[in-house]
């Protein structure tokens, strides 16, 4: 049976609706936050009936302390002082549902059944979701060679640490590959991957595309534009051939990654942002630091770096040609 706990703190309305719905559920009654908090710190529950008007707490707050302990569970907000406002408030917080008392019981029944059908289609979608990233997982990567499995293996390494990530290796081994591998393994797949090659952006455009810009900011600029660091926000930003980059652009993505925030160009105002960063280059980065490649950047954005190995060292993964080339057309 499924699991239901109700929390008002009119007794009679628990003693009631535990009467009228417990050959259905399993039914638990709490007349307060700290008693409901408590029960489900024990209790899985399939469904919670909760009451926006809770004593002396705000039952808006108690569905946000509520989510975070059963984020999973359909909460069905109750009250005989609805509004529009606390409606759409309750539904921003995560609740299922919103209704006014007084409560039809066979409405509520019928209620808690879509309540429970969408709570399995939910965890369908998640399921699925799950799944298509586990068949995506290094998705293109392929080799048994030892420097093919050092590469599975950091990616395993740094793929659930937010820090930002440098790869370096020659043109064609796969670098944008592993870098989506990262993303989609890691804490933030559920956001987008957003991908930008800075060797084919002519220099004098490319700021606009990484920050974005206002209307009338320059000549050509009639509508405002996003850059694709507000696009990629709370997600991964892919940085190809960060080293064709212009070392001045360079140092003012130094400060975005430090302060995170950008300014688009033609704005003074700040907007903040969340992205992780993946930077790519095929040249050695030793002798590039200081000539196209910023010093700063390496010891200021906390990069993770590692090198990919050879297309020669790679391709020794295979037994065969025609295994690459099977795997391809797969």
């Amino acid at each position: 049976m499924y699991k239901l706990l109700i929390i008002d703190d009119d007794e009679a309305i628990c003693s009631s609706l535990e009467f009228a719905l417990e050959n259905d559920y399993i039914v638990y009654t709490a007349l307060n936050e700290e008693r409901a908090l408590a029960i489900m710190t024990a209790e899985e529950f399939d469904i919670i009936l909760l009451d926006l008007k809770l004593g002396d707490c705000n039952g808006l707050e108690t569905l946000i302390k509520i989510k975070k302990i059963s984020p999973a569970s359909a909460v069905i907000i109750m009250t005989a002082y609805g509004s529009i406002e606390s409606s759409v408030e309750a539904m921003k917080n995560g609740a299922f549902y919103y209704i006014t008392k007084p409560i039809e019981l066979k409405a509520l029944k019928a209620l808690f059944l879509k309540a429970l059908e969408y709570r399995k289609l939910k965890s369908k979608v998640e399921y699925l979701n799950d799944k298509l990233v586990a068949e995506y997982q290094l998705s293109g990567l392929v080799g048994c060679s030892p420097d093919m499995q050092r590469v599975f293996g950091l990616i395993e390494k740094v793929k659930n640490i937010d820090s930002n990530v440098l790869i370096t290796g020659e043109s064609g081994t796969g670098k944008e590959l592993v870098a989506r591998a990262i993303h989609f393994n890691g804490i933030r797949r559920s956001e987008l991957f957003e991908a930008i090659n800075c060797a084919t952006i002519n220099p004098n455009l490319l700021e606009s595309e990484l920050f974005g810009y206002e209307k009338g900011a320059f000549t050509g600029a009639v509508h405002s534009k996003k850059g694709i660091f507000e696009i990629a926000n709370h997600g991964t930003l892919f940085l190809d051939e960060i080293c064709e980059m212009d070392i001045n652009l360079q140092a003012k993505l130094l400060r975005v990654v430090q302060e995170k925030e950008v300014i688009p160009i033609g704005s003074e105002k700040r907007k903040k942002i969340d992205v992780r960063i993946i930077c790519a280059t095929n040249r050695d980065i030793k002798r590039s630091i200081g000539r196209s490649f910023s010093r700063g950047f390496i010891l200021s954005s906390q990069c993770y770096k590692y090198s990919y190995p050879t297309i020669t060292r790679t391709l020794r993964g295979y037994t065969t040609p025609d295994q690459l080339f099977y795997r391809k057309i797969q």
